[in-house]
C-alpha cells in the first residue's frame, strides 16, 4: 500500500511511527533510549517492523543502527523504553524463533573447512544429529536457498575458497534456507561485485514477495537495494525520516554520529540460527 508524500522531519526531529494497516508486527521498539558510559547513543526511539515489509535503517557510520538492532533482537537492554520480537520480550523468548542474520563480510573464520553447500544447510532449524541425512524437505530448502542466491554450481566448493561477492551470496543463502519470518542482514552489499549484489537484491525481494517475510537491511547507503526496499528508516540518534525510499534525504547520510563501540565486525556464531 502506497504512503501519501510528506515534508521529512527537521534535524533530530522524532518522525511518526509508521504503522501499516493489515501487516502483523515482527518487531518493535517504543521510546528507547540508550548510552554507552555519558554519550547518548539512541533517543527517544520509536520504530514498529512488519511482515512483508523490506525495510533499509540506514545512517552514517556512528549513527546508532547496530547499537539499535542489538536491542531489538534482546542483545542490549535499553536504559528505558521498551521493544517486542514476535509480540515478546526478546529476553525472554525461550523456543527457537525464525530469524535469520547475515553478518558483515570479515565476521565468519576465513579458514573454515566446510563446503558452500554444508555452509547453507548450518541455516536449518532442524535438529537432526550430524551423522544423518537431510530430510527431503530440508534438501529442498537447501536447493532452493542456492538457486535463489546463484549459487548452485558452487555447492561443492569450500566456502573459504569463494570471492567475496560469493561468500556473501552463500551466507544469505544459509539464512533463506531456515525461511525466517524475520531476516536481518548487516551491510549485506558492502564491497561485493555489481553481479553479486543484484542476485542479492532478487533474492531479498523474492523474500518478501513470496514468503510474506520481514527484511530489516542495515546500512550507510542504500545503492542497488533502493529498487527492492518498501521503506527507509533514517536514524542519527533519533529517527529523522522514516517512509519511502523515494523520499529518503538521502544527502543527510554523510553527518556522522557518536563513535560506536564497534571496531570491527562482531563474531559470527557457527552454526545454527539465532535463538531466543
Amino acid at each position: 500500500m502506497s504512503r501519501p508524500a510528506r515534508e521529512p522531519p527537521t534535524e533530530l526531529e522524532p518522525a511518526p511511527w509508521i504503522r501499516i494497516p493489515g501487516r502483523p508486527e515482527v518487531a518493535a521498539a517504543e521510546h528507547v533510549r540508550f548510552s554507552y558510559g555519558d554519550t547518548l547513543v539512541l533517543d527517544d526511539v520509536t520504530l514498529e517492523l512488519g511482515s512483508g515489509e523490506a525495510t533499509a535503517l540506514v545512517g552514517p557510520n556512528g549513527a546508532g543502527k547496530s547499537t539499535l538492532l542489538r536491542i531489538m533482537l534482546g542483545l542490549l537492554r535499553p536504559a528505558s523504553g521498551a521493544v517486542r520480537l514476535f509480540g515478546e520480550d526478546p529476553r525472554r523468548l525461550r523456543r527457537l524463533r525464525p530469524v535469520g542474520y547475515v553478518p558483515q563480510r570479515g565476521s565468519v573464520a576465513e579458514d573454515l573447512p566446510a563446503t558452500v553447500d554444508e555452509v547453507v544447510a548450518s541455516g536449518l532449524t532442524i535438529r537432526e544429529p550430524w551423522w544423518r541425512p537431510l530430510p527431503r524437505s530440508a534438501r529442498a530448502a537447501v536447493d532452493e536457498a542456492l538457486a535463489a542466491c546463484g549459487m548452485t554450481y558452487l555447492r561443492r566448493r569450500l566456502h573459504r575458497d569463494l570471492s567475496g561477492g560469493e561468500q556473501q551470496r552463500a551466507l544469505v543463502a544459509r539464512a533463506l534456507a531456515g525461511h525466517p519470518r524475520l531476516l536481518v542482514l548487516d551491510e549485506p552489499l558492502a564491497g561485493i561485485d555489481a553481479g553479486s549484489q543484484q542476485l542479492l537484491v532478487e533474492a531479498l525481494s523474492a523474500e518478501v514477495r513470496q514468503r510474506d517475510a520481514c527484511v530489516l537491511v542495515v546500512t550507510h547507503e542504500l545503492g542497488a537495494l533502493a529498487s527492492a526496499l518498501d521503506r527507509v528508516v533514517v536514524l542519527r540518534r533519533r529517527i529523522v525520516f522514516d517512509g519511502p525510499a523515494g523520499e529518503t534525504p538521502i544527502g543527510d547520510l554523510g553527518q556522522g554520529g557518536h563513535e560506536e563501540r564497534r571496531s570491527r565486525p562482531e563474531p559470527f556464531i557457527w552454526p545454527g540460527p539465532l535463538e531466543g
